[in-house]
């Protein structure tokens, strides 16, 4: 596993000096815009009647994370739920849910999440299915990788930019999101297992919607979902090797400094850090896989709550002190 890190971090580093010959980053900057990433209302929409849908069975890839499952992380996070009077209600109302992999040990990795299979709204972070899509139609030859399409994937991911995502959505389409979720490499969208990583509406107030099959929602995700993304992203698992390094170098140095990495700054300022969140209304998602000295873990919170926010700033200092426990 070192070997493969070793080969994806210096795939990153290409894949990041390339970007930077491919467009003026100064200019782009001077683009994004944090009200962007907040101020464009999204509506949350209940339910729609469902039909059930026949999704084909489908292998586990190489890097099996469900089979390093830790029942006593699992305590260890379940006790610093239960020790929180507002925590524990949310828990027990599944308005709560959370995921951790400590990679410390990469042969042995330790993997835990709570309410890990209850898919929640997630509103912005799911946008990280969008850019592995895209990817996938890249490499199938579907999508031309040009300067605007890296231009708005960065956008996207960076700045949480809606219009820019909208875009790459119509590039892409819903139905190829869905093919990249459900592809049997991947399963990051399974009813087997709760379902997952789900994008069926553009972030935008028009268009049509393409909920996700079993619970109606249009941007949807499960934490421990989300894990497996990051753990196949840190295995150069997902799409390829070289789509895998791509994405991480998206990710990669978030522009955008509140929840996880409001707290990383302060405890972890020389990691590296690649992450994507999100916020609407009172439903607020993180997701943070950290890479640096004494750290290498993903951590990532969903939460139903109008403090959500601050919620997962403080989940952030327990995640962290657990995975490096």
């Amino acid at each position: 596993m070192f070997k493969r890190f070793l080969s994806l971090s210096l795939s990153i580093v290409a894949v990041l000096f390339m970007s930077s010959t491919g467009f003026d980053a100064n200019r782009l900057n001077s683009q994004l815009s944090v009200s962007s990433a907040f101020f464009m209302p999204i509506p949350f929409e209940a339910p729609a009647e469902l039909k059930e849908v026949a999704f084909p069975v489908m292998e586990e890839p190489t890097a099996s994370l469900r089979s390093f499952q830790d029942e006593s992380l699992e305590a260890s996070m379940k006790a610093k739920i239960l020790a929180h009077p507002v925590w524990s209600k949310l828990y027990r109302n599944k308005k709560l849910s959370l995921g951790l992999v400590d990679m410390s040990n990469e042969d042995q990795p330790r993997f835990g999440t709570l309410n890990g299979r209850h898919m929640m709204y997630a509103a912005s972070l799911p946008k990280i299915a969008v850019l592995a899509a895209a990817q996938d139609a890249i490499e199938r030859g579907e999508l031309k990788e040009t300067a605007a399409v890296k231009a708005d994937m960065r956008l996207m991911i960076a700045k949480s930019n809606n219009a820019a995502t909208t875009r790459m959505i119509d590039r892409v389409g819903f139905e190829n999101i869905e093919r990249t979720m459900t592809d049997p490499n991947y399963r990051l969208y399974d009813p087997e297992f709760g379902g997952g990583l789900w994008v069926g509406k553009r972030y935008a107030a028009g268009g049509r919607r393409y909920p996700d099959p079993m619970r109606g929602i249009s941007h949807a995700a499960t934490t421990e979902q989300i894990c497996r993304y990051f753990y196949l992203l840190a295995n150069g698992e997902l799409v390829s090797e070289k789509s895998s390094a791509t994405m991480m170098s998206y990710l990669v140095d978030p522009a955008l400094h509140h929840k996880f990495v409001s707290v990383l700054d302060r405890v972890a300022p020389n990691a590296k850090v690649y992450r994507k969140s999100g916020s609407w209304s009172v439903f607020h998602a993180d997701v943070a896989m950290v890479q640096g000295p004494e750290r290498n873990y993903i951590m990532t919170a969903i939460v139903e709550d109008p403090d959500g926010e601050q919620i997962i700033r403080d989940l952030g200092l327990v995640l962290d002190k657990l995975a490096r426990s």
